[in-house]
């Protein structure tokens, strides 16, 4: 399964040029922690997290309606693709401590950011697949009873 698959149906994405209200907005606009910021021909040029507002904006003087995206986003960017699967996806975010990790073509086009709630819910899923498999051969009776 294609890490795409997994990802969120609509992207959070701002332009280089916003500002980290933009930002802000985007991310409780779309109920999302972080937001891609991307750049005219719509490449990763950076990421805006939920770290990133308690880290380098809540202790500052900066204005956040004023401040530039540019200025605070994380770049560079560690990036899947479609070829990354959904285990190799997750060992990445979890060895990086990262919770999202954006998925681009390999022109660096955003196509989904990906979430680490996405592969949790994926893996749960595949579990539980696996549980009621095993409950199944279990219970069934074999030939002869």
């Amino acid at each position: 399964m294609s890490v795409l698959e997994l990802c969120d149906r609509e992207i959070a994405a701002v332009p280089l040029d916003a500002t980290v209200a933009d930002a802000i907005h985007k991310m409780l606009d779309y109920h999302v922690g972080a937001v891609a910021i991307v750049d005219s021909e719509y490449r990763v040029a950076g990421i805006f997290t939920e770290r990133d507002v308690l880290r380098k904006m809540s202790l500052t003087r900066l204005d956040p309606q004023t401040s530039s995206i540019r200025d605070l986003m994380t770049t560079p960017v560690e990036m899947a693709t479609r070829q990354t699967g959904a285990g190799e996806a997750l060992s990445i975010m979890l060895t990086s401590h990262f919770r999202h990790l954006p998925v681009a073509d390999d022109n660096g086009k955003l196509l989904g950011i990906l979430s680490i709630r996405n592969l949790l819910e994926w893996r749960v899923d595949q579990l539980s697949r696996e549980l009621d498999s095993l409950e199944q051969y279990v219970s069934n009776d074999g030939p002869g009873g």
